[in-house]
C-alpha cells in the first residue's frame, strides 16, 4: 500500500487501515525502521524517539526528533524472550533487556528431537521446571512445539515482535542453532548474559589462546571477575496461545518420570541455597564425604538455569576457606564450558588424543550400570544414580575411574550413561569430567591416576553409611568393614556379588596400556 506523507501539524492524524511495524527501544534511543524510513522520508532511515504520548484509541503516539511529525502504531510493540537454559524470573539479564524494549512475551520451544533424546530423567526435570516457571511468569509462559528455526520466525511475526532476546548459548550445538535462527528472523536477535558466571571465551591467555589446564585458568577467572546479579524489573507481559499439545507433553513427561523429582523451579533453588549457605563454612572439609549432606545439590538447578551462578557468588565471602572452595567448584563448571566452546569436537572425542587400547565388554559394562561390580563404593554410586538421578561428585570420579581403568572401556560410553540418567546432565561438565578421569582431557598428566575403589571408600565413607544406604545386601556389616565384604565370614550372606576384577592387576594393565599409547 502506498504510504501517505504525514502532516506536520501537531493535531493531525493519518487515516489508514494498515500500519507497518515500527521498531523502537526507549525514549532518546536510536531506532532503525525501514517502514518508517519510507513512511516519513527520513534521511538515513535513523529516527530518535524523544517522548511517548498517551495511548489513544489503542494507538501509540510517538514524537520523532527534528521533525514535528506524529505517527500512530496500531499495536504496542512486543519483545520476545526465548527461554532455554535460563528458566527463572530474577537475575536474568536477557529479561531486563527485553523489558527495556517493550512488553515481553516469554516463550519456550519444545524441539521434538531434543525432547525425545533427553531421556526420561532430564525430560521430566525440564518439564517440572517449566511448570514452575509458568507460575513465576503469572501463567504467561507460551509453549510451542517444533524446530526453533521454524517456530521463532513464525511467533515473532504472529506477535509483531520488534526483537527476540536470549541468554547467549556458547555450546557448539546451541551456538549453531542460534545463528540459524538469527538468519531466518526478520528482527534482531539480542543475546545478553549466559548460563555462566563468566561467559566462555572471555578468559584467555596473554596471547589470546584458550586454556586447557584448570589451575592457571581459575586464577585468570578470578582476576577477570563477574558482574553483580541483574536487577529484577517490573514486567508487562504479552500473551499468546500455546500449542494445544505442548503442556500435555510437559505433564506427560512429569508423570512418566523414572525417579522421584526434587522440588523444581527458581523458588525451590533459592530455598535450597538459603539452607546451604550457612553450612558452607565447612564445605572444604565435608564436600568429599558422600555419607554427609556436605554438598549444595544445586547442580540440577544450575543445569536448567533456575538459579544463576552469579546469584551464588554474590553471597559468598571469599575470605572463608569453605566459600573459596565452593567458588572453585563453580569455576570448574565455567572452565569446562570454556573448553568446549573453544574445542567443539571434544564433546565426544578426546581433547588430547591418545591411541588407547579399549576392551569390548558389554557384560562388564552392564554390571557397572546395574551397580553389581562387587566393589561397594562403586555399586553404591551407580545405585544412587538410578534411584535419584544424582551422584556425589567424589563418587562420580570413583565410578568413572573404575569404568575406564579397571574395565578398560571407552569413556564416551560411560559419559552417555551418565548424561541419560543425571538430573544435572550437562554436556560440557560431563564429557570433560570423564576425559579428566580417562586421562585424555584437560589435566596435564592424569593418565597415571587410578582410583582404588576400596581405599577411596574407606577414606571418604569412613562410617560406611553411604554404602549401607544404597547397597542393602551389605547393611549387616558395621563401620568401614562394609568396604571389604570379602574379608568377612558372612560378607556375602545376602547375595552381594564378588568383585568382578582384581583391582591391583587391572591397575597394572591400565598403566601398561597408557605407556604403550604414549610411545612415539
Amino acid at each position: 500500500m502506498p504510504h501517505r506523507r504525514l502532516s506536520r501539524e501537531r493535531s493531525s492524524r493519518v487515516e489508514t487501515t494498515e500500519w507497518p511495524r515500527v521498531d523502537w527501544t526507549a525514549p532518546g534511543r536510536l531506532v532503525s525502521s525501514r517502514p518508517l524510513r519510507g513512511l516519513l522520508n527520513q534521511q538515513g532511515g535513523r529516527l530518535v524517539v524523544r517522548a511517548f504520548q498517551a495511548l489513544l484509541d489503542d494507538r501509540t503516539w510517538l514524537w520523532l526528533a527534528d521533525e514535528r511529525w506524529w505517527a500512530s502504531v496500531s499495536q504496542v510493540m512486543t519483545s520476545l524472550l526465548w527461554l532455554r537454559r535460563d528458566l527463572r524470573r530474577t537475575d536474568h539479564p536477557a529479561l531486563v533487556e527485553a523489558v527495556d524494549r517493550g512488553p515481553v512475551l516469554p516463550l519456550f520451544v519444545i524441539d521434538p528431537r531434543l525432547w525425545a533424546s533427553a531421556g526420561g530423567v532430564r525430560r521430566a526435570w525440564m518439564a517440572a521446571n517449566l511448570r514452575a516457571l509458568s507460575d513465576a511468569y503469572a501463567g504467561r509462559l507460551t509453549l510451542r512445539v517444533g524446530e526453533p528455526t521454524v517456530v521463532l520466525p513464525r511467533v515473532a511475526e504472529e506477535v509483531q515482535a520488534t526483537s527476540v532476546h536470549i541468554s547467549a548459548e556458547p555450546s557448539p550445538f546451541g551456538h549453531h542453532r542460534d545463528r540459524r535462527v538469527a538468519d531466518r528472523l526478520g528482527v534482531e536477535l539480542v543475546a545478553t548474559g549466559s548460563p555462566y558466571a563468566v561467559t566462555p571465551g572471555r578468559v584467555r591467555k596473554a596471547d589470546g589462546s584458550s586454556y586447557q589446564v584448570f589451575t592457571p585458568w581459575s586464577r585468570a577467572w578470578r582476576e577477570h571477575g563477574w558482574p553483580s546479579p541483574a536487577p529484577n524489573p517490573e514486567v508487562e507481559f504479552s500473551e499468546l496461545r500455546s500449542d494445544p499439545t505442548a503442556w500435555a507433553m510437559v505433564d506427560a513427561a512429569i508423570q512418566e518420570a523414572p525417579i522421584p523429582l526434587p522440588p523444581a523451579g527458581e523458588q525451590a533453588a533459592l530455598e535450597r541455597w538459603a539452607e546451604v549457605l550457612p553450612r558452607l563454612s565447612t564445605y572444604d572439609v565435608d564436600r568429599d564425604r558422600p555419607d554427609l549432606d556436605g554438598t549444595s545439590r544445586l547442580s540440577p538447578y544450575l543445569k536448567v538455569g533456575a538459579i544463576h551462578p552469579r546469584t551464588l557468588l554474590a553471597d559468598l565471602d571469599l575470605r572463608i576457606p569453605g566459600h573459596r572452595v565452593f567458588a572453585t567448584e563453580l569455576a570448574w563448571r565455567d572452565f569446562y564450558a570454556d573448553v568446549l566452546a573453544s574445542h567443539p569436537s571434544s564433546t565426544w572425542s578426546d581433547l588430547r588424543p591418545l591411541a588407547l587400547d579399549y576392551d569390548d565388554n558389554p557384560e562388564g559394562q552392564a554390571q557397572w550400570q546395574q551397580g553389581r561390580t562387587g566393589f561397594p563404593i562403586v555399586d553404591a554410586g551407580m545405585r544412587q544414580l538410578a534411584a535419584i538421578g544424582w551422584m556425589h561428585n567424589r563418587v562420580r570420579m570413583i565410578v568413572a575411574s573404575f569404568f575406564c581403568k579397571d574395565l578398560h572401556l571407552w569413556w564416551p560410553a560411560g559419559a552417555r550413561w551418565f548424561l541419560d540418567h543425571l538430573l544435572d546432565g550437562d554436556v560440557a561438565s560431563n564429557s570433560h569430567g570423564w576425559q579428566w578421569t580417562a586421562g585424555t582431557g584437560t589435566d596435564a598428566a592424569p593418565y597415571f591416576r587410578v582410583f582404588n575403589p576400596t581405599t577411596q571408600g574407606e577414606r571418604y565413607d569412613p562410617t560406611g553409611d553411604y554404602v549401607r544406604r544404597w547397597v542393602p545386601e551389605l547393611r549387616h556389616l558395621p563401620g568401614k568393614r562394609v568396604h571389604q565384604p570379602w574379608r568377612e565370614l558372612n560378607g556375602y550372606a545376602h547375595g552381594y556379588p564378588e568383585p568382578m576384577v582384581d583391582h591391583a592387576e587391572e591397575r597394572r594393565e591400565s598403566l601398561r596400556r597408557y605407556a604403550a599409547a604414549r610411545q612415539p
